[in-house]
């Protein structure tokens, strides 16, 4: 995956109000989830919180999560989230860099501008699941005989080390006849895997008049034999 280098600034001063008054500026709220887990003492967290950290119970269990509050400025951000790449982001902030990568986004309904992120801190041993896009290869026989190929999802969601996710699923239709199609049950990988549901199609062959003119003709040809 390729890097996209960011950086933030820590975030005190929270609530509608002031997201609103950031937005005017052209920076974006963000929240940096996936912090350490942490254990609470009679419901509080005795340790010491960094500016813009705050702590999120998870459970009944006394366990509670650091995620931190930051802000980006929106020219920053436009090229990862414009774009059908995926990026590990090395985010820089109060003098650190941790690497994350991008969870949610929340746009205006009416003006499309961005409301607000969401970022998952990832480490080298612990799996995460991003959206990744599909691409196709080959020429597919049952385009070759008329028909047309169609894409049902653009990305797929896989679960696997940040260092190991791949930038595109490369889907190979070379074998796909007229009426046939890929799901995601058919895709196998070694450092990897897909988990959106198994049924569904990511590509297919569908018939067109062309083709469908060419078998009857075919058939056709067949009988009269």
């Amino acid at each position: 995956m390729k890097t996209f280098q960011l950086n933030a600034e820590p975030r005190t001063d929270l609530g509608k109000k002031a997201a609103k008054a950031l937005r005017k500026e052209n920076k974006i709220p963000v929240v940096l989830n996936g912090g350490k887990l942490v254990e609470l003492k009679d419901g509080k967290y005795d340790g010491k919180l960094l500016a813009g950290e705050k702590v999120v119970p998870i459970g009944r269990d006394g366990k509670a999560i650091i995620t931190t509050d930051l802000t980006v400025n929106a020219a920053d951000v436009r090229k990862l989230i414009y774009t059908p790449e995926i990026y590990v982001i090395e985010l820089t902030y109060d003098g650190q860099t941790k690497k994350a990568v991008l969870k949610d986004i929340q746009f205006h309904a009416v003006s499309d501008a961005i409301m607000h992120i969401d970022l998952l801190e990832v480490y080298e041993d612990k799996p995460v699941t991003m959206e990744v896009p599909v691409h196709v290869e080959g020429h597919a026989a049952g385009v070759k005989a008329g028909g047309k190929l169609y894409l049902s999802m653009k990305k797929v969601k896989v679960r696997g080390l940040y260092s190991k996710m791949p930038e595109t699923i490369m889907v190979n239709v070379s074998d796909l006849q007229i009426g046939h199609a890929i799901k995601v049950r058919d895709l196998q990988f070694d450092d990897y895997e897909l988990v959106s549901a198994k049924d569904l199609v990511i590509c297919g062959v569908k018939a067109t008049r062309a083709s469908a003119n060419a078998a009857a003709t075919e058939e056709g040809e067949e009988a009269a034999e």
